[in-house]
């Protein structure tokens, strides 16, 4: 498995409470590919560089995880599918 880092823009619809069992919905579909979430850093809704979707914020979540090359592909789709999701990004952490 290869470490990897997924930053996580949710929308700002979802409330502070609902926050965390998005967390643990993106945790899930790590799961399901076969890897593990190592640590979560939440950091907050802050102001967008440019409008996404209409939206001038956001809820920064950042995860460190651990995933099989293979189960990336799925998980994209299952990110880009999250209609609570407006952005992401997962790069692979160099050794």
């Amino acid at each position: 498995m290869k470490d990897y880092e997924l930053g996580l823009i949710f929308h700002p619809s979802l409330d502070q409470a609902d926050v965390q069992p998005a967390i643990d919905k993106v945790g899930r579909y790590i799961q399901t590919g076969g890897g593990n979430v190592a640590s979560v850093s939440v950091w907050g809704r802050r102001p967008l560089a440019y409008p996404i979707q209409r939206q001038q914020e956001g809820t920064y979540v950042f995860l460190q995880a651990q995933l099989e090359s293979r189960a990336i592909g799925e998980l994209e789709r299952s990110l880009k599918l999250d209609e609570g999701i407006i952005r992401y990004l997962l790069v692979r952490k160099e050794a």
